[in-house]
């Protein structure tokens, strides 16, 4: 007996319209408004985060972003907007935790960076320097620690044993307020007004 059951959906429905193909993501299908809209109401660290409103990935984006620039003075426009979309894909498949990630293993990876590549060609972003890639991941594991220990709960020595000792760049370490979680809403809106100021016009 053949079974009249549809296959599996692999699609997201977005609030602009879009539906968005998780397995094979088309480019035109990525809008940024949608992004936002997923990151700003995405808990990092699963919601276990001090404060009356979660800290999202939309903040960690910009708190990222602020880090590189730091890190690196000359990041052109477009090796900062890699930054703030480095975590992007996780406005659709959500932020697991890295001991999930690691449970689940590589396919989980290969499915985020083919997300996360369909992201990147949206909004014309070149395949990054090795350099560049390296900054990115070590502000977005300076952004880490701090985030882990002034609103996770993490000791400095715990927090040190998984993401090392940060070597934050001096002229942030009194802008770090920005760990302080706000609404969805004014993440959202600081994440696509950072977006905007790094679009090339």
């Amino acid at each position: 007996m053949t079974s009249s059951r549809n296959p599996p959906r692999a699609w997201q429905r977005m609030l602009s319209g879009r539906r968005l193909d998780l397995l094979s993501p088309d480019p035109k299908d990525i809008e940024i408004e949608d992004i936002a809209h997923g990151l700003a109401r995405v808990a990092r660290w699963n919601g276990q985060t001090k404060g009356a409103h979660a800290f999202s990935v939309a903040q960690h984006s910009l708190v990222v972003t602020d880090i590189a620039h730091a890190l690196v003075p000359g990041f052109s426009s477009k090796e900062l907007l890699a930054a703030l979309l480095h975590d992007a894909p996780e406005y659709v498949i959500g932020d697991l935790i890295s001991p999930f990630k690691t449970a689940i293993g590589l396919d989980y990876k290969s499915f985020e960076l083919n997300l996360l590549q369909a992201i990147y060609i949206r909004f014309e972003i070149p395949d990054l320097s090795l350099e560049a890639a390296a900054a990115i991941k070590q502000a977005d594991t300076i952004a880490a620690y701090y985030e882990a220990t002034r609103l996770a709960g993490f000791e400095r020595s715990e927090a040190e044993l998984f993401f090392g000792i940060p070597n934050l760049p001096s002229e942030l370490h009194g802008g770090l307020n920005v760990l302080k979680a706000v609404s969805a809403t004014d993440a959202q809106t600081r994440f696509l007004a950072k977006f905007a100021e790094l679009l090339p016009h």
